[in-house]
This record gives C-alpha cells, sequence and structure tokens, in this order.
C-alpha cells in the first residue's frame, strides 16, 4: 500500500516525532511504501513528494518543525488545485494520505474525504484549540517556552520594580496564556475568550506597587480584544488575509504596556514571544505524544478508516470523525478562567 503523508500550516514541536512513527510502524508492520509530500497541501498539489523509509526517520525525534517543511496552502480557494491534488493521487499511485495539521489543515483534509479521498488526519497545534482532542503535541513544548521566558522576565521585573507585558501566541483561544499564567504565577492573564477590563488591570498593578511588591507579570494572548469606545478589536500587524482568512496579530502587548505606564505610572516593557514558541526541541510530552499519534495513525490506514482523526481523549489514543475534529474550535472555559483568575495576587 502506497501512503502519503504531509504537514500542513504553521510549524510545531513534535511533527517529526509523527512522521517517524509513522513511517518506522508503517513500514515494518503494515507493509506500507511511504512518501512525504513537500510544504503541505502545496506539494500534492505541484507533485512534489519523496520516499520516506526507516533510513530518512530514524533520527529525527529531537528535531523541531518539520522535515516535510510547511505552507499556508488552501487547495480549495485555488481554481483548480483540487482536480491537480486528483491527478497527482492518481500518477503517484497513492492509496491514502495522511495529513498532519491544524484546523485549515484538517479542514481540507474533511473536504478532501468527503470528495472521496481516502484520508487520515493528525492533530497538529501548539494552541491546543482543536475539538475532539483533549492535547494537541506542540502545545506542552510552547508553554514551556513561554513559562521560562516569563520566569526570565520576573527577576527583570523585580529587578527594575518594572510592569512586564508578556504576549503570547492564541488567536482565538487563550490555552497558552492560562497555563503560563497558572505556571508561571502571573499577576494578569488575559484571554481572547473573556473582555479586557483595563480598570480591574491598571488596579492590580497599582495595588502592588502601593503594597511594595514593586513589580507586575502580566500575560495576554496576541488574540486578546483591545477595548475601545465602540467596541473590542483585534490587534494586527497586517489587515493581509492568508489562504485561510487570517489576518496577522500581533501589538495587544505594546498596546497594554502604554496604557498600564499612563494610568499606574509604573514603569511598563512589553515583550512579544512570537515564532519563539513555535522552535526548537520537542518537550518529552510532545515527543512521546507524536509518536502515539503517528503509530495510530498508520494502524488506522492499515484498517482503512478514513475520514478519520487520531485524537487523545484520557490517556487514551482514539479515532474520531473528522468532521468532529473541526467542528468547533475548543476554547477556554469558565472554569479554568476562574483558576486564572483565583491565582492572581
Amino acid at each position: 500500500m502506497k501512503v502519503g503523508i504531509l504537514t500542513g500550516g504553521g510549524d510545531c514541536p513534535g511533527l517529526n516525532a509523527v512522521i517517524r512513527a509513522f513511517v518506522l510502524h508503517g513500514t515494518a508492520h503494515h507493509g506500507f511504501e511511504v512518501v512525504g509530500f513537500q510544504n503541505g497541501w502545496k506539494g500534492i498539489i505541484e507533485g512534489n513528494s519523496r520516499p520516506l523509509g526507516p533510513d530518512q526517520v530514524r533520527d529525527i525525534v529531537h528535531i523541531g518543525g518539520t522535515v516535510l517543511h510547511t505552507s499556508r496552502t488552501n487547495p480549495y480557494k485555488m481554481d483548480g488545485a483540487v482536480e491537480r491534488v486528483a491527478k497527482v493521487w492518481k500518477q503517484q499511485g497513492i492509496e491514502a494520505l495522511v495529513a498532519v495539521g491544524g484546523d485549515d489543515t484538517l479542514g481540507v483534509a474533511n473536504k478532501l474525504s468527503q470528495d472521496g479521498f481516502p484520508v487520515v488526519g493528525v492533530p497538529k497545534t501548539i494552541d491546543n484549540d482543536l475539538s475532539a482532542t483533549d492535547y494537541t503535541f506542540g502545545f506542552d513544548s510552547a508553554v514551556n517556552v513561554a513559562m521560562e521566558a516569563v520566569d526570565r522576565l520576573r527577576t527583570t521585573a523585580d529587578s527594575h520594580h518594572r510592569t512586564m507585558v508578556t504576549e503570547v501566541m492564541g488567536r482565538y483561544a487563550g490555552w497558552i496564556a492560562a497555563h503560563v499564567g497558572i505556571a508561571a504565577g502571573a499577576h494578569v492573564t488575559l484571554l481572547p475568550e473573556f473582555e479586557i477590563d483595563l480598570d480591574e488591570v491598571c488596579q492590580t498593578v497599582r495595588t502592588r506597587l502601593e503594597s511594595g511588591a514593586g513589580f507586575s507579570l502580566v500575560v495576554v494572548a496576541e488574540g486578546a480584544k483591545r477595548p475601545s469606545t465602540t467596541e473590542a478589536e483585534l490587534a494586527t500587524i497586517s489587515e493581509e488575509k492568508d489562504a485561510f482568512g487570517h489576518v496577522q496579530l500581533g501589538g495587544i502587548g505594546e498596546f497594554l504596556a502604554k496604557i498600564i505606564e499612563q494610568r499606574t505610572g509604573s514603569e511598563t516593557r512589553s515583550v512579544v514571544l512570537g515564532h519563539v514558541q513555535r522552535g526548537g526541541s520537542p518537550t518529552a510530552f510532545d515527543r512521546v505524544l507524536g509518536s502515539r499519534f503517528g503509530f495510530a495513525a498508520a494502524d488506522l490506514v492499515a484498517r482503512k478508516e478514513f475520514g478519520r482523526m487520531v485524537a487523545l481523549r484520557g490517556t487514551d489514543v482514539v479515532p474520531v470523525p473528522l468532521e468532529e475534529a473541526v467542528a468547533a474550535l475548543k476554547t477556554v472555559g469558565e472554569e479554568l478562567h476562574a483558576l486564572v483568575k483565583a491565582l492572581e495576587v
């Protein structure tokens, strides 16, 4: 059986663990011939693939990013692209495809599955916002990178009696910000799911100044909406949209820093972690979870259970319908938010 695999969307620690486990298990136990499509959906549109065997993947589990590279290509937004996918599929003798990605990549996989293509999905996103799975690999690595950064900023903030605002990733869901806020002991944590109360933020900073603490740590998700005189709005670097309709976010941290300094008198700095959270070696948790997902995806393909995605439910890896995975974003709810707020001291 000849099987293709691709990685789409943003890069993410743990992708190579998925590729490695899928290839090793698929070739050794199921007799697969595996090819990797380069640069996400762009690779299968262009027919850009290369053979993947044990020799190509055995030493990649510790490496960040993806050896197959990636792109934010959407075949359903390009004239004739789906037809080219079908042509390449037939020309290269592909019998099944494994798509590793987040909401956008798996949304394309779901559409292809509905159009009759034998596809299996593997969930990937540092934002941890995919429905149907408790955790996605890459999230733990991103949280640990951001937590360490805030830990380091704490010593600078304390030394200079400053307020440090750290902007972390999270377009629509604040899982990274929530976990970092708890783990790093932030004094204010702001999420996209909940409205920012500038008066409350500034009062927290003011109270810490008056109590003699002298410094404050603020963690904010990039997608947290900026309060305005009319309605909350996203802080953006560019209004230009990618192939999946997303604008480039950024600037909420600097916006907050200026407001906090103006209203409280606390010297305030902002730090944007950005793509640092995506890069570098994956944590042990993400290496193991990615490996489990790749292993399970190979079994799904062997059983011809297409139109499905592997997911973590509790401690078990189980198959779920692809359409369930992309039906809605998983966002931070009231319970976790209440915990975050309770620990802001």
